[in-house]
């Protein structure tokens, strides 16, 4: 039983912390899920992210539900750890639309909200520069899927799901 608790007290820290989205606080996932709690390998990790990058649905929604699942074996761990990481997101934002006209036009929440843009990207940068690793750049071939599909994606505009699946295709393919 301690295993659940310790499993939404971990993700509820996890979605009330987690401002921009998962993308945002996927270093934070990785180390309370890898280093400090040792509940999956880095590789397992790097696979989940994988799969939720391919799955609908926000990442650390994904990310929670399949490492609550991992680590308890049970259904009702993923959803301890689905309902943990969601709660304090839908306990903020309804607090925040049933008073946002108010503070609309607050000097200081603006001023909030502009210095909260620039922290979000880092914190996604930081989590992109977490997953340059052995595990994901294993050779050549790795790198050059990754060049390709980032200048698809950045110069060319395609469509993110036609690039996971011909990334997918060159990955049969090319191992």
């Amino acid at each position: 039983m301690w295993i659940y608790w310790q499993l939404f007290y971990t993700y509820f820290k996890i979605g009330l912390f987690g401002f921009g989205g998962g993308y945002t606080i996927l270093s934070y996932i990785q180390h309370v899920t890898v280093e400090e709690y040792k509940w999956l390998t880095i590789n397992e990790f790097t696979d989940i992210v994988a799969v939720s990058q391919m799955t609908p649905g926000p990442i650390a929604i994904n990310l929670a539900t399949y490492t609550g699942y991992m680590i308890t074996g049970t259904t009702w761990g993923s959803i301890v750890a689905t309902l943990a990481v969601c709660f304090p997101s839908f306990a903020i934002i309804f607090l925040i639309s049933r008073n946002y006209q108010h503070f609309r036009s607050n000097c200081y929440v603006n001023y909030a909200f502009k210095g909260l843009r620039p922290a979000v990207i880092g914190l996604i940068a930081t989590a992109a520069l977490f997953l340059i690793n052995k595990e994901n750049f294993v050779d050549y071939r790795s790198c050059i899927i990754f060049i390709v599909t980032f200048c698809f994606a950045f110069f060319r505009k395609f469509h993110p799901i036609l690039l996971t699946l011909f990334a997918g295709i060159a990955g049969l393919l090319l191992y």
